[in-house]
Order: C-alpha cells, then sequence, then structure tokens
C-alpha cells in the first residue's frame, strides 16, 4: 500500500462527502493581502501574454527607429527682447523714465503682437521666405501673380505658424522668439527679423498715437482759452456791478460780529431764566424769601423774632397779658414782624426789577442778533453769483495752464525715439539640432509599444472564455477541482504528440506523458495523478467508487492520458485494475497499450468473444489489465446502451477492484452520457486555455440530466509557470531530486528501474 492511504483530504474535496459541513471563516490577514493577490495577478498575465507584449513593443520601437533616422533635423533659433511696462502717451519730461508696475495682460498682449499675421507676413517677404526651399518646399507657392493672393497668404502664413514659438519666461518681462527650420542660417535670420519688425511696430504705433494726443490737445487748448478769457469777463462785470471791493474782509468781520452777537445773546436769556424763576418762587412762597434770595439781613430779624416770640410766650405764661413785661415784649414782637415784612417786600420788588431788566437785555440783543443775520444773508446772497463766476473762471484757468504744458511735454516726447523693447539676445544658428531626439523617439516608441502591448493583453485575455483556473471551473460547476496537473512542457516530461493534437505530448528522452506514472514515477507530472488517485478514493463516504469513467467536453483535452495514468496510479497501489478503452469511435488507449490482436470491447459486445478472451496484461505491471476498444463498429451508441455493456461492467466489477473508462468527449456524441449510467462516478477533464466555459458548463448539466454522478474535475495542462504554481512545482521536483517517494534521501536523481522503467509497455493476452 503507498503512503497516501494515511493522508487526509485535500483542501478542494471540501464538499465531498467524507468531510463535515465547513463554515466560511474569515480570514483578516487574506483581506490585508487582497492588493497583493491582484498585483500578482497582473503579473501572470503579462508573463502568460509576454508574446503579445513583445511583439507589439518591437514593432513601435521598430516604427519609432525607422522614423528618427528618417527625420531631417530640424533647428531651432531664439531671440530675447525685453520688455518694459507700457508709458501713458502724454508725460512730463520729468517723468519719461519713470517705471511703471507691468501687468500680466500687457505682456500676454505683447506675445499675441508677435504671432501675429502681419508681422509674420511682412517677415516673409522681407526675407523672400515663398521662394526658398527650405521654408516653402512646395515652389508652386511663389509662381508670379499668386503671391499675394488669399490662398498662398494663408498656406504661408500657416507654416510660419506652425514654425512660430513665443514663449513668456515665468516670472520675468522677458520674450523668447524661436523659429525652427530645417535650416539653422534661416532660422536665425527669421527669428532677427520678426524681432526687429515688432520693435519698428512698436515705435511706430507710440509716435503715432502720441501725434494724434497732441493733434486733440491743440484743438481742446483753443477751445479753454475762449473760455477763460469769457469766464474772466464775467466776473469783473459783476464786482463792478456790486461795488465788490475786497469782499473777504467784509465778510469776516460781519461774520465775527454776528458771532459776538449770539454769544451775548444766549448770555442774556440764561440770565433771564435764572431771574424769571428766582421772582416766581419768592412770590409764590413769601416766607421763603430769605432764604431763596440769600438776604442775611431778613434772616436776622426773622431768627430776633424768634427768640424774642419766645421770650414772649414764656413771660405770658408766667405773669399774664398785663403784666408790664409782658406788654414791653408784646410791643418788640410787633415791631420786628413790621421790619420783617417791610424787608421781604423789599427783596421782593428787588427780584422783580431785576427780572425785568434780563428781560429787557435779551429783546435788545435779540433785535440786534436778527438784524446782523440779516446783514450777513444779503452778503452771502450777493457772494454766491460771484463766487460761480470766480470758481469757472479759475477752473476754466487751470485746464488752460495743465493742458498747456501737457502739449509742450507731448510735443518734445513725440520728437523722442524712445521703446519699451528692448533686445537682450540675438538669434544665432545653431549647432545642434532640437530634432530628431532618437534616443527619445525610441524610448517612447518602446514604452508605448509596451503599453499597447499590456492594453492587448488584458484585451486578449478579456475575449478569451477559455478556463484558465482551478476557481474558474468552481464558479461555473458545483462538482471539486480534484487536482490540478500541470502542463508537460512546464515541467519537462514531453514536448511532442503521440495522437494527433499537437497538445498531448510525447516522448523525448524525458518520458512520455501518457505514461508519466510508469515512466517518470518522482516528476511533479506523475505526482499529480497520484493526487488524483488520492482524491477520487477519499470522494465517497461508504467506500471509494469502484468503477470511474473518464471524460471531457471536447476532444484533445487530455481524458485519454488522465485515464492511463490515473489507471497505472491505482495498479501500483496493488489494486486489481481495469483499464476499459470505452471510445469506440476514436480509441486512445488502445493505440498505446494494446497488443493490436484485433480484440476488443466492440467483439465481446457482439458476441464475438467472451469477456476474459478481449482482457490484455499490462506486463511490466500485472496488475493493470486493459480492455481494448476493437475495431470499429457501425453503431457505437446501440452497442454501448445495450444490455451487454451493462453485464459487462458486472463482471469487470466482481473481477477487479477498480474499472477505469475511457469515453469520447460529451458534446461531440452520446456515448459518454450512456456510459455515465454504469459507473459509480465520472471525472470530468478541462484543459487550461482550450476548454470553453460554456462547454464545460453544458457537459456538466449533461452528466447531470443522465443522472450521473460527478465525482469532480482536473484541471488538465496548466501552464504553472504563469498560473502562480510555479513555485509549489519547482520546490516538489527539488524535493524528489533528493529523497526518493519513500522519504529516503538520494545521491543521485532517482532512475526509474524494474517494472516501473520500460521504453515501450508490453501486454500479454
Amino acid at each position: 500500500m503507498d503512503r497516501e492511504e494515511n493522508l487526509v483530504a485535500p483542501e478542494h474535496h471540501s464538499a465531498g462527502p467524507l468531510n463535515t459541513p465547513q463554515y466560511p471563516i474569515v480570514d483578516l490577514n487574506a483581506l490585508d493581502h487582497t492588493s497583493f493577490v491582484e498585483l500578482a495577478t497582473f503579473f501572470r498575465l503579462i508573463s502568460k501574454r509576454r508574446g503579445t507584449i513583445l511583439t507589439t513593443a518591437l514593432i513601435l520601437m521598430t516604427l519609432a527607429t525607422v522614423f528618427a533616422f528618417k527625420m531631417k533635423p530640424v533647428y531651432q533659433a531664439t531671440a530675447r527682447v525685453a520688455i518694459e511696462s507700457e508709458m501713458p502717451l502724454v508725460q512730463s519730461l520729468n517723468e519719461v523714465y519713470r517705471t511703471i508696475p507691468i501687468e500680466e495682460n500687457f505682456l500676454q498682449t505683447q506675445v499675441k503682437v508677435l504671432q501675429s499675421e502681419n508681422l509674420a507676413w511682412e517677415a516673409i517677404q522681407q526675407l523672400g521666405l515663398a521662394n526658398n526651399p527650405a521654408f516653402a518646399p512646395k515652389g508652386s507657392w511663389a509662381k508670379p501673380g499668386e503671391a499675394d493672393s488669399r490662398i498662398v497668404r494663408g498656406q504661408l502664413l500657416g507654416l510660419f505658424s506652425s514654425h512660430l514659438d513665443v514663449e513668456l519666461a515665468r516670472d520675468t518681462h522677458m520674450v523668447l522668439v524661436s523659429f525652427e527650420s530645417t535650416d539653422p542660417y534661416l532660422a536665425a535670420r527669421v527669428a532677427n527679423t520678426l524681432v526687429s519688425d515688432y520693435t519698428e511696430y512698436n515705435f511706430r504705433s507710440r509716435y503715432e498715437a502720441t501725434r494724434q494726443a497732441s493733434g486733440w490737445m491743440e484743438q481742446q487748448l483753443d477751445e479753454l482759452k475762449s473760455k477763460v478769457e469769457n469766464s474772466q469777463e464775467a466776473l469783473v462785470a459783476y464786482e463792478r456791478e456790486n461795488s465788490i471791493v475786497n469782499i473777504n474782509d467784509k465778510q469776516n468781520l460781519l461774520e465775527q460780529r454776528l458771532s459776538d452777537l449770539s454769544k451775548d445773546l444766549t448770555s442774556a436769556q440764561n440770565d433771564r431764566a435764572q431771574r424769571e424763576s428766582l421772582y416766581q418762587q419768592v412770590k409764590s412762597n413769601p416766607n421763603q424769601v430769605a432764604l431763596l434770595a440769600q438776604n442775611d439781613l431778613l434772616q436776622r430779624l426773622q431768627e430776633k423774632y424768634a427768640d424774642i416770640q419766645s421770650t414772649y410766650v414764656d413771660a405770658q405764661s408766667q405773669y399774664g397779658p398785663n403784666f408790664p413785661k409782658v406788654i414791653r415784649l408784646r410791643s418788640q414782637v410787633n415791631e420786628i414782624q413790621s421790619m420783617i415784612d417791610q424787608e421781604r417786600k423789599r427783596t421782593i420788588q428787588r427780584i422783580r426789577k431785576d427780572y425785568e431788566a434780563a428781560v429787557g437785555r435779551e429783546r435788545i440783543l435779540t433785535d440786534l442778533v436778527a438784524r446782523e443775520k440779516g446783514d450777513v444773508g444779503r452778503l452771502n446772497q450777493l457772494l454766491i453769483q460771484h463766487n460761480l463766476l470766480k470758481r469757472d473762471f479759475e477752473t476754466n484757468q487751470q485746464m488752460y495752464e495743465s493742458l498747456l504744458q501737457r502739449l509742450k511735454d507731448a510735443t518734445v516726447s513725440a520728437g523722442l525715439r524712445a521703446n519699451n523693447v528692448r533686445l537682450v539676445d540675438t538669434a544665432f544658428p545653431p549647432a545642434e539640432a532640437i530634432r530628431p531626439r532618437k534616443v527619445l523617439y525610441i524610448s517612447v516608441g518602446l514604452i508605448a509599444g509596451v503599453f499597447l502591448g499590456v492594453v492587448f493583453a488584458f484585451i486578449a485575455e478579456g475575449l478569451d472564455s477559455s478556463i484558465k483556473s482551478v476557481e474558474d471551473i468552481e464558479q461555473l460547476i458545483t462538482a471539486p477541482t480534484l487536482v490540478v496537473i500541470p502542463s508537460a512542457k512546464a515541467v519537462g516530461v514531453a514536448r511532442k504528440s503521440w495522437l494527433r493534437g499537437p497538445r498531448n505530448g510525447s516522448s523525448d528522452g524525458n518520458g512520455r506523458v501518457e505514461l508519466a506514472v510508469l515512466e517518470r514515477p518522482s516528476s511533479s507530472l506523475a505526482e499529480s495523478y497520484r493526487t488524483l488517485r488520492t482524491s477520487i478514493l477519499l470522494s465517497t463516504a461508504s467506500q471509494p467508487p469502484q468503477a470511474l469513467l473518464v471524460t471531457s467536453s471536447h476532444p484533445q483535452e487530455g481524458k485519454t492520458c488522465t485515464s492511463i495514468n490515473l489507471g497505472l496510479a491505482l495498479a501500483q497501489r496493488g489494486s486489481r485494475v481495469l483499464l476499459i478503452d470505452g471510445d469506440l469511435r476514436r480509441p486512445g488507449i488502445s493505440r498505446l497499450l494494446s497488443s493490436r490482436d484485433g480484440k476488443g470491447l466492440s467483439g465481446v459486445l457482439t458476441g464475438a468473444y467472451t469477456f476474459r478472451e478481449a482482457l490484455q496484461q499490462l506486463e511490466s505491471l500485472p496488475s493493470l489489465w486493459i480492455l481494448p476498444a476493437g475495431p470499429a463498429p457501425p453503431n457505437p451508441a446501440e452497442l454501448l446502451s445495450s444490455s451487454s455493456m451493462e453485464d459487462l461492467m458486472r463482471e469487470a466489477k466482481k473481477g477487479f477492484d477498480h474499472v477505469v473508462v475511457d469515453s469520447p468527449p460529451l458534446l461531440m456524441v452520446s456515448d459518454a452520457v450512456i456510459l455515465s449510467n454504469l459507473v459509480d462516478g465520472v471525472v470530468l477533464v478541462a484543459e487550461s486555455g482550450v476548454t470553453n466555459r460554456s462547454a464545460l458548463a453544458r457537459a456538466h448539466k449533461m452528466l447531470q440530466m443522465a443522472g450521473a454522478k460527478v465525482l469532480g474535475s482536473v484541471l488538465n495542462k496548466l501552464d504553472v509557470r504563469h498560473n502562480g504554481y510555479y513555485g509549489y512545482y519547482y520546490h516538489y521536483g527539488y524535493y524528489n531530486r533528493y529523497y526518493g517517494e519513500d522519504g529516503n534521501k538520494r545521491d543521485s536523481e532517482v532512475k526509474p528501474s524494474g517494472s516501473n522503467s520500460l521504453e515501450n509497455p508490453v501486454v500479454k493476452g
């Protein structure tokens, strides 16, 4: 027994009956590495489609190289011009060299002027570019009578503009004027001529504007002179008519007197208000006159009266009213009372007279202020018209003098040859060409080719509807993927076909794919088939499936190769295995392993001979028996669906531990569907990069509709170099170079011997 009897089922068998239901487990680390997985997928795609990418890159790089070497050298000459701020058209002589901040839009305007058609056409005519083959290769443009035509003019201006480049240097007032040509001397002449024409144009425009402004100012000056004279005559006549002489002093005197009288009136009004208030208080409270008027005499009399009155009251109560002392005190009280009354009356009369005097003073001042206001008002009314006439005269005179001064300055500045454009660097014929930049062109062609190649690779990958990975299979069908079998080319087992198709592989000294388990037992390809054997044995819960059918959706997808190697792997396990070639139309097993004596499955089903007579035993592996297909019958489907086939399968199950049946493709004929009901399980083979998705899904659906039990699928001929399995198979091959299948270390590479190493397997009846 081999070591896989103690192995657990592979991860892709999680849906198998032996395993308990698996609940999804979220792997946070896997989530963190999503971007790395996508990057790995991208690089695998690039590696897979590297031929497309390299071809596209090579084509574009070749085209860029040819273009770079065939292109004429183009030279560029550059002249540099400094543009100062635009000065006003009319300025004083003291401000001629004054610096004014320059605006960005002004510089951009000057750039557009340098690119204008008028300057370009003037340069074309001055240099005779229409007849210069370095500028205008088409000599027909310069034919007599056509130089001024609009069509030729437009063509020449368009060509000139395409070679001209005017650029404003960043953060400066410097303008770079560049011209390109295949003639370096012509490029320099054009750039210098254009700058010279622009300088002359700028000066001429400024001079003409100054002259126009001077003419306009002369006309306005005559009109202002007439206005000044008229306004002055009107002012003098008005002063004479109204006897206005030194009016400012008189106005100031009246205003001062009015101000003083206003202050006196305010003071008189305050005094009158105070005296009126005092008079009303003493009038309504006679007993409080002494306190209100602050009369000391009256206050002393009232105090003396209070003392005598107190003495009088005490004496009267003690001696009676007729006592001489009491009589004398009464007389004193009456006398003092009389004095108090007289003083009170005098005080009230004095307060009343003061009040009346304040009222009279206020009235007098009010009249004076009113008269003074009238005088000031009459004077101001008189001055209104005078001020208007005077202001009109002064304004006209000021405007006349200012305009006269500006006219003198403009006349002088118009004669100055001052310009705000200054040539900094003259254009010289360049020594080196700016184009073609061969290295750059070739590099750009290479980069563009690689980019387009990647785009084409993604497009080809997107249009490719074939199966490429285990994930593609598991998204289409519900059955698990039993094993991934690498392509023979990727693992170095075989390269040439022994069948008609070129994709199966055959012997080249490294062993044949169809006999990989027998001839190259230590290879990763053989290990894949042993993994398939293990997966099938663990695919059912009660016991391993006994009868197996191996099929595919289309021909040449590797089902026959899978059948043979699966049978060899089961036989190496020690079991009695029968390998039936069920493809009666194009038998594959029979061509490789049969002794070609004519006996086979078709003869058994027709009754020509018995089942035992048709069996052939593999001499190098006695536990493997082969039932060839036999002669091709006219009705394969009828034979396979007959009761004889059912009897044959029952007899095969009794005599052998495992029966492996190789069948025709599912989508080509109905033979595989018929055979699927006679076996315990079906293995569906799909070729990586070839099997169509819809074909695989259709084949699986056909098996399900027929009631067949699909054990799983096999992803065959996977290019492990481009699909993420390279590391696994590399380490497996490294392991088998030093260790045998039993795990013991070897000093040299394992070489098959005995029954496991055959150049041509021999079968016996």
